[in-house]
């Protein structure tokens, strides 16, 4: 295997390829929430979230998918370059097909991101093609397009690649590697582990130097994130990910999950991204899905929500203690105390006393703790906690504390 110029330098920093609107598309929330596709405006609201995050690397799919999706990938890329005047890469997801690539070039894509499976699953039962047959095409087609596109962008993957035997995988990189900017490593079925990844990663990085590598792991086995940790260890520039990890069945690793972990390490990622807008980003995809955001995503109110009564306690007077990340870079600068059964006498009072406005002392919290407690099994959508609590107090005839007029009726609760 011969060196060789690269085409395009290794980049220095670690780079989001964001897949909202490709993988992110195929995702069953979408289903789940009867959107089935983003229309083209949630689309530009979303892109525009992510370019105000700083992300410049962003895939679509391939515009053979259909005419909807080849008039907005158009119309996403032209308003794509009305929002930055930092270089972006606009990519299309296409198979190893010259017609696919044309097209994908005809809309405005300046990058492609070409693929083709060879394990042998694949082998038998989608690509049907041998090995020697993979090999021949990838390689015709890599060339051609590189030689008809010099400074056309290029990576190439093997699908499935955590179950691709190492040297198949290397017949077909070794073939294509003059031409291509970045290898992807897809765990496509979220089978690969951390050891996995980094064994992997190294030794492609040691085989060819020449090239970024990217990974794109999936959350079968909910290993996604710490595969991304891995693989960033291991020398990987480019990470695959999406608004909330939205993709195939469970999904990959959200944008703001992967920039909150890997900014423990690299502390560059914040002068990188705009980090402030992580938590607006993820709220706005709330609202185009009409649901909340996900409790498993780190960059979240939920991720600042307190429900246990010694949780509660500890937050009100040094929120460190329950609180070990720290969030308001990332566009979270509130945390929420959740009345609710577990609540202690602490947040009771807090709670009558600062939002309900109530002349209460502590003893009184005390005493009306141990009845909400003792009551809780009546909460639920019929009677929320706070009704049933100011049903215990207005029967203690607990008055409300008197207000100077200047004071105003609506207060903004501020927890900080």
């Amino acid at each position: 295997m011969e060196n060789r110029e690269p085409y395009q330098a290794q980049p220095s920093r670690i780079e989001i390829v964001d897949t909202t609107f490709r993988d992110g598309q195929q995702s069953p929330l979408l289903f789940d929430t009867e959107k089935y596709r983003f229309s083209l405006e949630e689309k530009k609201l979303l892109l525009a979230g992510l370019i105000e995050l700083g992300v410049t690397h962003i895939e679509f799919f391939s515009p053979v998918v259909g005419k909807a999706e080849e008039h907005d990938v158009r119309e996403l890329i032209a308003y794509a370059k009305t929002l930055t005047s930092k270089q972006l890469l606009l990519l299309a997801h296409c198979r190893c097909n010259f017609a696919d690539i044309q097209k994908a070039l005809e809309v405005g894509c300046n990058g492609l991101n070409l693929y083709l499976g060879i394990s042998p699953l694949a082998q038998e039962f989608n690509a049907q093609k041998s090995l020697e047959e993979s090999v021949a095409l990838v390689s015709e087609v890599a060339r051609r397009t590189r030689e008809t596109h010099p400074g056309l962008y290029i990576r190439f993957s093997a699908e499935d690649a955590f179950r691709t035997h190492r040297e198949d995988m290397f017949c077909l990189y070794d073939a294509v590697y003059p031409y291509v900017n970045t290898f992807g490593m897809p765990d496509t079925v979220g089978l690969a582990e951390p050891e996995d990844v980094e064994a992997v990663v190294s030794t492609l990085r040691q085989r060819y130097p020449e090239v970024g590598l990217e990974c794109h792991f999936h959350n079968d086995r909910g290993l996604a994130l710490a595969n991304v940790n891995a693989a960033v260890r291991a020398g990987v520039n480019y990470v695959d990910a999406s608004i909330w990890g939205l993709a195939e069945r469970s999904g990959i690793p959200s944008v703001t999950g992967v920039l909150f972990n890997l900014s423990k390490r690299h502390p560059e990622i914040a002068a990188q991204y705009n980090l402030s807008q992580c938590y607006p980003l993820n709220v706005l995809m709330a609202s185009i899905l009409g649901t909340l955001v996900p409790y498993t995503e780190p960059i979240s109110l939920t991720n600042r929500t307190h429900t246990a009564g010694v949780h509660q306690k500890a937050v009100l007077g040094e929120k460190r203690v329950y609180e070990a990340h720290g969030l308001h870079d990332f566009g979270v600068d509130k945390n929420q105390l959740l009345l609710g059964p577990l609540s202690g006498w602490n947040l009771i009072y807090y709670y009558l006393k600062e939002v309900e406005n109530l002349a209460i002392s502590k003893e009184q919290a005390k005493m009306l703790a141990q009845e909400f407690k003792a009551r809780t099994h009546e909460i639920g959508r019929s009677k929320k906690p706070e009704e049933l609590l100011l049903e215990l107090a207005s029967a203690h005839h607990i008055p409300r504390s008197q207000l100077p007029e200047e004071v105003p009726t609506a207060r903004l609760e501020n927890l900080d």
